[in-house]
């Protein structure tokens, strides 16, 4: 009798505890990886970090040397979270004057384009001037397992969606280890090229182009990078910092779960940063301007901003109280911290006596992300990030070089993330390679008007089977996915609003030959696709979703 009571003690017990992990079975899956990372990787206390410092006085006249170079790229940021262009996070109030600055003083690039719809792919194509696709990096490195994760996530947390997401499992163990994907280090960056010339080299914030295999930054051309190891802005516990949770994006619950606040410096161990994090890497850009005043140098400030998860510091927050949503309110926070970057970094220069004779590029990875749940950050354009409407692609792009680039200049014709690479070199008095083909040009003298015309014929996207063309204002998008095309142009019809498919058949096959040539010239994926979702073109995840919604297949 007393081993029956105990035998049916212990599987009430049992039964209680299975059915708590039942319940609680998101939220178990969702915390494993970061328990797993930190064990394998711990995050350290803060440490100071030694940047490569310069002469202490002069050689040469900051005026009479090579002109320092500084690329600032956000994250995530639409056309409309620019005050210059019309909006001001997301269609707030909210100005962003530093970043307008730029734009004032120097060009504003009207038609600037992300080399992709996605981070990676298109910080690959600022560092190298030419197509991650030519080299196979299509997809964006994500963790092993991230693509099932997200679809458990959304099958067992009540998150629907009126067309599902597609896993092709059996390829997930065809992509490798997250740390082993991206650019390969027989890539040519600017960084190594700049450095070859006698630049300084200093990269801060997101890397996302590999960590092995030579292909970390300071192994691709970088005298010292800050990298960003992890994705939090501050702990979420932190009373300087308010968070915003998006309970309906499966990744936004991942990475509420799997990240941590960390730093690493030349591929050491990882560590607290000092502080809020679009701060903190401002704090050590001004370092590097600093101690690098005496030479010329190459500042790639790569920020996580405005990056989900969304975290704010209270300050931020607290000065925007008139915004009543709190999701808007902590993103417009976010936005009002990179636009304090922005100007930190401006000072810095001419405090330093640089800010004449500094080539100065701000743009975004992408466009804005429809998974934050906030409509209008891309307005006037369609779609967002993950899509190859102009809302994903259409990104805020601007220069300043004064003695150069006239102020108040404003640019129309298409410009790209391919060009940095170029202009950069250009400005620097280096040649690019000639060894393989160099997507980018200089874009500096069609500005001042040296050259006239388009600096590109045409200009291509490609995500597995979702592809797009734009060629003398024309634009095609297909998806081989979904056996669809949409067709617009864009002279008359900016904002993609009339699908002309069906009546231009001859731009059709026009623009469907050019873009099957130019996949043609394209490297096979260096990685497999594992997964397909849905991504909206004209609602965010947060809007009630049904089976009539346009939507394309991304794929990664």
């Amino acid at each position: 009798m007393k081993f029956k009571k105990t035998l049916l003690g212990t599987a009430g017990v049992l039964l209680v505890l299975g059915a708590g992990l039942w319940v609680n079975r998101v939220e178990i899956a969702l915390t494993v990886p970061g328990i797993l990372m930190n064990l394998q990787n711990p995050v350290g206390p803060h440490q100071e970090v030694t940047w490569g410092s310069g002469p202490d006085a002069a050689v040469v006249l900051a005026d009479q040397r090579p002109p320092n170079i500084v690329f600032i790229l956000t994250d995530d940021m639409g056309f409309n979270d620019i005050s210059f262009y019309g909006g001001g996070a997301t269609g707030t109030d909210m100005q962003t004057p530093h970043i307008d600055r730029i734009a004032k003083e120097g060009v504003a690039f009207m038609n600037g384009y992300a080399g992709n719809a996605v981070c990676a792919p298109s910080r690959a194509s600022i560092m190298t001037g030419r197509y991650a696709t030519r080299f196979g990096f299509e997809f964006t490195p994500t963790p092993p397992g991230m693509a099932r994760l997200v679809n458990f996530v959304a099958e067992n947390a009540g998150i629907e969606r009126p067309h599902p997401g597609l896993l092709n499992d059996e390829r997930s163990d065809e992509v490798g280890a997250y740390q082993d994907l991206g650019m390969p280090a027989s890539e040519i960056t600017i960084a190594e090229m700049l450095k070859d010339a006698g630049y300084y080299t200093a990269h801060i914030g997101k890397w996302h182009l590999g960590r092995t295999n030579g292909m970390a930054p300071h192994e691709q051309g970088f005298d010292d990078s800050l990298l960003m190891a992890s994705g939090l802005y501050l702990p979420v516990d932190d009373p300087d910092v308010v968070n915003s949770k998006q309970d309906f994006d499966p990744i936004d619950r991942f990475l509420w779960t799997a990240m941590q606040f960390a730093a690493s410096f030349n591929g050491g161990e990882r560590f607290e940063p000092g502080g809020y994090i679009t701060d903190y890497y401002t704090d050590e850009a001004v370092k590097v301007i600093e101690q690098n005043r005496n030479r010329p140098f190459f500042l790639y400030l790569a920020h996580w901003g405005i990056h989900t998860p969304l975290q704010a510091l209270k300050s931020d927050y607290d000065a925007l109280s008139h915004i009543e949503d709190h999701r808007l309110r902590v993103y417009t926070a976010m936005t009002r911290a990179v636009d304090r970057s922005v100007g930190r970094v401006m000072q810095a220069l001419k405090d330093n006596g640089l800010d004449e004779n500094t080539l100065i590029i701000f743009t975004s990875d992408n466009g804005g992300a429809g998974y934050v749940g906030l409509n209008h950050m891309n307005d006037p354009y369609r779609g967002g990030k993950l899509t190859l409407f102009e809302g994903g692609t259409h990104v805020p792009f601007m220069a300043r070089w004064p003695g150069r680039i006239p102020a108040g200049s404003v640019f129309d014709a298409p410009v790209s993330h391919l060009d940095l690479f170029a202009t950069a070199a250009a400005a620097a008095g280096v040649p690019v390679p000639q060894d393989r083909p160099i997507d980018g040009v200089d874009v500096v003298p069609f500005v001042t008007g040296d050259v006239t015309g388009s600096p590109h014929a045409a200009l291509f996207w490609k995500d597995g089977d979702y592809q797009a063309v734009l060629k003398d204002g024309w634009k095609l998008q297909v998806s081989g996915l979904q056996d669809k095309v949409w067709l617009y142009d864009l002279n008359v019809d900016p904002t993609e609003r009339t699908d002309l498919s069906m009546r231009e058949p001859a731009k059709l096959a026009e623009l469907k030959a050019a873009l099957a040539a130019h996949v043609a010239e394209q490297a096979p994926p260096a990685w497999p696709s594992v997964t397909a979702l849905p991504v909206y073109i004209d609602k965010t995840l947060a809007d009630d979703l049904n089976e009539d919604d346009e939507f394309v297949y991304w794929q990664n």
